[in-house]
């Protein structure tokens, strides 16, 4: 029988601009769920839902206030996903690492006051005599204490995040190595997609390939935001294809128009303002 305590506990975390958020980001994460209970040595304890902030200055994205509002109603009824509006409550713009790394600190933060609230307090003052009939317990021979590490937190994606490492300016090279050696990623890709191809491609995706979970979707879902919002301005239904609670949030605020696709046009994305002049940029990711 399978020992719980020796699985490696994961955190799933999503980051994107949730623009707005559909069934299949949150399909994402069962996926996701379920390939790593399957393998028998993960233990999938939380899944976690990122907006973006307004900084990162993308076309048609809507306030960062809506945007996680909608995230929350979508993940309400769930035991395990959550939302984290951190990264959205930025005044500027940050890369997907500092955020990996955000949420990686506070699980180390958390363990540390976990261990602490289990050290025994000592009193200090007069020793006391052993008593007579007092032994302290015996040790077996090779039992050692489980101890338990902190969670591993991954990025989940889809295949076209993956694919976006190879994007001029759109990544640094320095922080594509760290997610992939350092935290890991979950790429959720349908049947016959050239993620593989992709990573066999990039020197430093191939060096870190056991790290890169690649989890098929046979159940394919062709759902995307872009999608949703075209619908929304062409006045078509977009009922099922997001959750109920987030469809009525958008027809009470009148989301998503004309207007509002035409936000930050003609605007630089963030990372292109950041990373043009950097020399480490992901431009070389394929060489």
């Amino acid at each position: 029988m399978e020992d719980p305590d020796r699985k490696t506990e994961v955190v799933l975390l999503a980051c994107g601009s949730f623009n707005p958020i559909t069934n299949m980001h949150l399909r994402l994460f069962e996926l996701a769920k379920d390939y790593f209970h399957e393998t028998g040595k993960y233990k999938v304890i939380k899944g976690i839902i990122s907006p973006v902030g307004d900084a990162y200055k993308k076309k048609g994205l809507i306030s960062a206030n809506h945007r996680v509002t909608m995230a929350k109603l979508a993940t309400k009824n769930s035991d395990w996903v959550e939302v984290d509006d951190w990264e959205s409550c930025q005044s500027e713009w940050l890369e997907t690492l500092k955020v990996l790394r955000y949420h990686h600190q506070k699980l180390l933060s958390a363990d540390v006051t976990n261990s602490l609230q289990h050290v025994p307090i000592t009193k200090l003052g007069r020793k006391r005599k052993q008593e007579p009939n007092r032994h302290e317990p015996v040790k077996k021979k090779n039992q050692s204490p489980v101890v338990k590490s902190v969670p591993q937190v991954k990025l989940l994606c889809g295949s076209d995040m993956l694919e976006s490492f190879g994007v001029p300016n759109l990544w640094k090279l320095e922080d594509i190595t760290e997610i992939v050696e350092k935290h890991g990623l979950v790429c959720i890709s349908r049947a016959g997609n050239n993620v593989q191809k992709f990573i066999y491609e990039s020197d430093i995706l191939w060096r870190h390939k056991n790290n890169i979970h690649l989890v098929e979707e046979w159940i394919t879902n062709d759902i995307s935001s872009t999608k949703i919002r075209r619908a929304l301005r062409r006045g078509q239904s977009i009922r099922y294809l997001v959750p109920d609670v987030v469809r009525a949030y958008i027809e009470k605020n009148r989301l998503y128009s004309p207007e509002s696709e035409d936000r930050n046009a003609g605007v630089v994305l963030a990372p292109f303002q950041k990373h043009a002049s950097d020399p480490k940029s992901s431009q070389a990711l394929s060489n």
